[in-house]
This record gives structure tokens, C-alpha cells and sequence, in this order.
């Protein structure tokens, strides 16, 4: 089944960020690699001078992806809905990942002034994507706002740590069960993609760990396999973990089932 996010659907379950690569050439091999239908990218890298921010929409075009600008940096809600509006009117899209960030050394987002700007900008009509802590009452305060699409952090932006906290992943899907939900931030490796992917989320969207890997193309592939194993395992029903040991194999002396009958 396909990754539906406000009406638009997506084959590939995989967002990637485009910040950070060694050049553009490895960027949109990266892009290519990871089979992302979906690039982020910050409207900060966008407004450069001398026309190198519309060099750079035009690099992100060719991958043939859809582009979701982002509130990178943004502390306040006048500043994030201010860039927001900016990105609507560059990019010419309704889309925004919206970012309002409260503490400098972890980069978590400030959830008060979040959902007041998705509060603001889902009323302004835009399609909010809003980078957020794994806080349930968080979530549905956001959902209320007019958000359909939620992105908890794994762990802090760039830090690679991966899933810190499984069991509020957990219990976002559970209280959630028809949201999109998308692991935005923390995973360093394909294994911690496809971990998130098991717990049922919708989505992952990365980019530190492909752009600053050693093979950024090499990674971003295997990424796109961790997060397609990851959800096809979800479908498949994992096994519940057991204290005990469990025979996998028959008991000596009962090599056969036997149904019925006499000796």
C-alpha cells in the first residue's frame, strides 16, 4: 500500500534531506539511490545570493522528487510563519515541515510555539509536517490544529542515536492508529530505520546520516532497504518476545504429529 500524505500519494516510504553533501553530483545520486519521492530542503540554503538558491531548487527538480521546504532554524512563531510563507510563495507549494526550535544543544522543538504556528498556518491554508517530541499530548494538540501528518523525533537532529525512546514511539501508534506518523531526526543507521518501520510508523525522513556517511550513495541505498524491510515485517506479524525458550524444532521422541487412532 502506498505512503499517503495529505491526498498525494508515494511508493517510497523513505524522505531525505538534501543539506550537507559533499557535492550536488553525489547529492542527486544519493536522491536517486534512496528512491525518496520526497526532498526537504531549507528555505535559508534556497534565498542565497546571486541566484544560487534557485541553482539549487533547479539541481533538486531534476531527482524528479517533490519538495518540502522546512522552518530550519526558526525559534518563534513570527519567524517560522513568516518563513513559511515565504516557502509558499518560492516553491509554489502548500507543503511545509514546520520547525520551531527551543533549546540550542538538543534542537528540540519548542511544542508551545509549534502548535500555535501550525495552529496559524494550518488556519492560512498551508499542509503542516510538523517536527515534533514523542509527547502525546503534544501530538494531539497538533492534530486539533488541523495537522493529518505528525514527525516525532527519533532522537536529537544529527545525533545518531537513534530510537531513544521506543515505548512513547510505541504508544504514539497505538493512540494514533489512523495518522500518518514519520520517525524525523535522529537515525544514524539503516538498522534503527528499519527498527522505527517495525513499530509501525508510516515513514523516515534523514539526512546526516546518508549526506555525512563515508559512500553517501552506498548509504542511502541501504537505507531504502532497511525502511521496506522494516514495514514489510510490520505487515507480516512479528513473533511476541517470550522469557522462555521455545523448541523450534519437535521434542525428542515425537517426530511426528499423530492424529488419532491406535498404536
Amino acid at each position: 500500500m502506498s505512503l499517503n500524505l495529505y491526498g498525494s500519494e508515494f511508493t517510497s516510504r523513505f524522505l531525505i534531506g538534501s543539506a550537507q553533501y559533499p557535492s550536488p553530483a553525489i547529492l542527486l545520486d544519493a536522491i536517486a539511490a534512496s528512491r525518496a519521492g520526497i526532498v526537504t530542503v531549507s528555505l535559508r540554503r534556497e534565498a542565497g545570493k546571486d541566484g544560487a538558491g534557485q541553482q539549487f531548487w533547479s539541481l533538486i527538480k531534476q531527482s524528479g522528487a517533490r519538495l518540502l521546504p522546512n522552518t530550519a532554524g526558526c525559534k518563534t512563531v513570527k519567524e517560522a510563519v513568516n518563513t513559511a510563507h515565504m516557502a509558499r510563495e518560492l516553491f509554489a507549494t502548500p507543503w511545509i515541515k514546520l520547525e520551531v526550535i527551543g533549546e540550542d544543544d538538543t534542537l528540540q522543538p519548542d511544542v508551545f510555539a509549534l502548535v500555535e504556528a501550525a495552529r496559524i498556518l494550518c488556519a492560512e491554508g498551508f499542509q503542516v509536517f510538523p517536527y515534533t517530541t514523542d509527547d502525546l499530548v503534544v501530538a494531539d494538540k497538533l492534530l486539533a490544529a488541523g495537522c493529518e501528518v505528525l514527525m516525532p523525533w527519533g532522537a536529537p537532529i544529527g545525533s545518531g542515536r537513534g530510537l531513544n525512546n521506543p515505548f512513547a514511539l510505541r504508544a504514539l501508534r497505538a493512540h494514533f492508529p489512523d495518522t500518518a506518523l514519520i520517525v524525523d531526526a535522529g537515525i544514524g543507521l539503516p538498522s534503527q530505520a528499519a527498527a522505527a518501520m517495525e513499530l509501525g510508523y508510516d515513514a523516515i525522513l534523514l539526512n546526516t546520516a546518508v549526506a555525512k556517511a563515508g559512500n553517501p550513495v552506498a548509504m542511502a541505498s541501504a537505507f531504502a532497504q532497511a525502511i521496506a524491510a522494516g514495514r514489510s515485517a510490520f505487515h507480516a506479524g512479528a513473533i511476541a518476545p517470550r522469557d522462555m525458550a521455545c523448541p523450534s524444532t519437535p521434542v525428542p521422541g515425537s517426530p511426528f504429529w499423530h492424529s488419532g487412532g491406535g498404536q
